[in-house]
């Protein structure tokens, strides 16, 4: 797969997710083998807003490059500047987003709502590919509901309109995260394009990794949920891919120690508070599955100091060697 400069085999790509994708979990994910990462979305009227938190949003760190910025929003005029302010922070291309399926984005005519409007998002994509330099990327659904199916029409229009490649979240906008995820449509969508088309959508393991690649023909997979306290899984997946080997599941003090090391990033990236606050949604991947974990999450997910939650998941750490048979 080829973006501009940007060149992947069988690319297993970090998905962009809100209150997630920050930057500390993007360079984590990147040293744990993930090829591409894309930041959160970010509101194409924030930005041109210049609001703190949309700003904030455009901070890239050099070793995580290949990064994609996301960018959403329904006005072609406002989402080209938008473009333009995160093309100005470095990326190695930009993303526009037409699969949001929340309620609040689109009732303002972004996200998944274009895809009521083909048309519409073809000229917005021309419209950004025509004031960038940078390749422009687009991420959808196969349509807005499961009797309004269009992503073969779509995907041509991206192409047209100057997309260099096409994400595409295997659910309609009616389902959410519900569902299963139907893999048969990349093919089809192989069938009418020529670009780089990327699946999206229950990769949740290295064997779905390796399944996806081998019963769809696309030139990349994304994970988004199934990475989350759980980067471990992008250099699992990436070996199973390139040997067909699986290797085993991370230790309980590997998946610990990069906890902690996530969490230190966190803490140099944002004020102590809101890190150690927002830290709280990735324990529980982490810890997934470890005995007796859940004392554990108790304490770290009330705690508001960095060396009390590494006290605590040290001892847990310890306390797990010694189950251990010699």
């Amino acid at each position: 797969m080829r973006i501009g400069t940007t060149s992947v085999d069988n690319g297993v790509l970090l998905a962009p997710m809100e209150d997630v994708t920050d930057l500390p979990f993007r360079v984590i994910c990147k040293r744990y083998g993930a090829d591409i990462v894309y930041t959160e979305f970010i509101s194409s009227e924030g930005l041109v807003r210049d609001a703190r938190r949309s700003l904030e949003k455009l901070r890239l760190a050099d070793e995580e490059h290949p990064v994609s910025i996301q960018i959403f929003g329904g006005d072609i005029n406002v989402m080209v500047d938008a473009a333009i302010r995160a093309a100005e922070s470095g990326p190695d291309f930009i993303d526009i987003n037409f699969g949001c399926w929340v309620k609040n984005v689109v009732a303002r005519n972004a996200g998944a709502a274009l895809l009521k409007d083909p048309p519409l998002m073809a000229k917005l994509t021309r419209a950004i590919v025509d004031a960038v330099q940078l390749p422009v990327t687009v991420k959808t659904r196969l349509g807005w509901s499961k009797d309004s199916i269009v992503i073969t029409d779509v995907a041509q229009m991206m192409e047209d309109a100057g997309a260099a490649a096409l994400t595409v979240h295997c659910r309609t906008r009616d389902m959410g995260h519900d569902g299963d995820a139907d893999w048969t449509w990349i093919p089809k969508i192989k069938e009418v394009v020529s670009i780089p088309v990327i699946l999206n959508g229950d990769v949740k393991s290295p064997e779905d990794a390796q399944r996806a690649f081998a019963t769809t023909g696309a030139d990349a997979v994304m994970i988004g949920r199934a990475a989350i306290g759980n980067p471990f899984i992008f250099r699992r997946a990436r070996h199973l891919i390139d040997t067909g080997e699986l290797l085993p599941a991370f230790s309980p003090r590997e998946r610990i120690n990069v906890c902690l090391e996530h969490l230190r990033l966190e803490l140099e990236s944002k004020p102590q508070k809101r890190a150690i606050h927002e830290f709280r949604k990735h324990y529980g991947g982490y810890l997934k599955g470890l005995p007796n974990n859940s004392p554990v999450r108790q304490v770290v997910v009330t705690s508001e100091s960095y060396d009390e939650i590494a006290e605590r998941m040290l001892q847990y750490a310890d306390d797990l060697d010694l189950r251990v048979p010699a």
